[in-house]
């Protein structure tokens, strides 16, 4: 959900400018701009996919990081709700300072938004130490699960879980964090057998580099983060039990790859994973999509498994205004739409506001381009 800050999305665009006009600006294999349209052959031209943005979906608080369910028929939007605290900003995202949620719901696309209120703070989770970031949520057996990334007293983020009755709230959080948990961005993708499966993690201030040895290291004034030429820094995922509140197996790590079967390097920074993963499935394809952070684009790669490994198929959404890109997708009424957000409203990266858009897939599967 979080990364290193910058003064605004147009001064990271000067350099992104040539990329995104298809310049021969050169990725590990081939350009990011080259792959982006081999990925989107039939995105609608730019003036046709205007016409499908929406306006922020509230605008009495600032929303961010959503994500998007449907639940008997109603959807179902948990987002992050971002303050101002008058904070610097900095490069491990302290000023994204957040501490409770909203959720949102509407009976359909375009329809009317319910700001449900308070559904779980800071001050009600045992274990919270500060920066309550981006949920998910999950439904089974009668209960829904709102699970949430959130630093604990020594700092260091983890994953919990909060139970209710009711698809908004209010949650109870369980005392501790899911043993096995780390970093931020859980995303909860229940398969077509029944399985449910969390995926979690983000670099930089989302701490991911940190545990490359699989024990958290703090000290190293690195962070642990790969040269330019060494594998990046994987997602991590794992399967959830039937509970729900805890992992059913190792927490384990997704591979990202290329044509050839190559993890992408920690240098490719167009391509490699940063933060934000979501997963759906089309067609008994797994599409694992996710943000590149620092380069701004929401990318996609695919499998034949939840776990991966995942090749790389091209970027779907060029940069909105603000630093952050954080999404979901989910399919409503037979139509496919992504929830994201941008900076309309305030002009800060740290006050954002959600939107969604309808997604375009062309007949191979492919994820047509979006410009917000």
């Amino acid at each position: 959900m979080l990364s290193k800050s910058t003064p605004n999305r147009f001064s990271s665009l000067a350099l992104l400018l040539p990329l995104v006009l298809g310049s021969a600006c050169q990725s590990n294999s081939k350009t990011d701009s080259a792959a982006a349209s081999e990925a989107s052959t039939t995105a609608p031209a730019d003036s046709a996919s205007r016409k499908y943005l929406a306006e922020p979906l509230v605008k009495e608080i600032y929303t961010a990081d959503p994500s998007a369910h449907v639940f008997n028929g109603r959807i179902y939007i948990y987002p992050s709700h971002d303050i101002e605290t008058g904070m610097p900003e900095n490069d491990n995202g302290d000023h994204f300072a957040m501490r409770d949620y909203h959720i949102l719901s509407m009976d359909s696309i375009g329809g009317k938004v319910t700001d449900h209120g308070v559904a779980l703070d800071t001050k009600d989770i045992p274990w919270a130490g500060r920066q309550l970031w981006a949920p998910d949520a999950a439904f089974k057996n009668g209960t829904y699960y709102l699970y949430f990334p959130l630093k604990d007293k020594q700092d260091i983020f983890r994953i919990g879980v909060a139970t209710s009755k009711s698809p908004t709230g209010p949650f109870k959080a369980e005392p501790k964090p899911m043993a096995g948990s780390l970093s931020i961005d859980p995303a909860v993708f229940t398969d077509t057998d029944g399985k449910t499966y969390m995926y979690m993690g983000g670099i930089w201030g989302g701490q991911l580099q940190r545990w490359r040895t699989g024990t958290y290291n703090g000290s190293n004034p690195k962070e642990q983060e790969p040269a330019a030429n060494e594998p990046s820094v994987g997602p991590r995922v794992a399967r959830l039990a039937d509970d729900m509140k805890q992992f059913a197996e190792p927490v384990r790590e997704v591979k990202i790859v290329d044509k050839d079967g190559k993890v992408l390097l920690s240098g490719d920074n167009n391509r490699r994973f940063f933060e934000g993963a979501w997963m759906h499935k089309y067609n008994d394809q797994y599409y694992f999509t996710y943000s590149t952070g620092d380069t701004h684009f929401l990318a996609y790669a695919t499998g034949t498994s939840p776990y991966g490994p995942f090749t790389y198929q091209g970027t779907f959404m060029n940069p909105v205004e603000g630093w952050t890109t954080h999404h979901s997708i989910v399919e409503v009424n037979g139509k496919w739409y992504i929830f994201y957000h941008d900076t309309e409203l305030s002009g800060k990266t740290w006050l954002r506001n959600v939107k969604v858009t309808e997604l375009k897939r062309g007949a191979d599967g492919s994820i047509a381009l979006i410009n917000p």
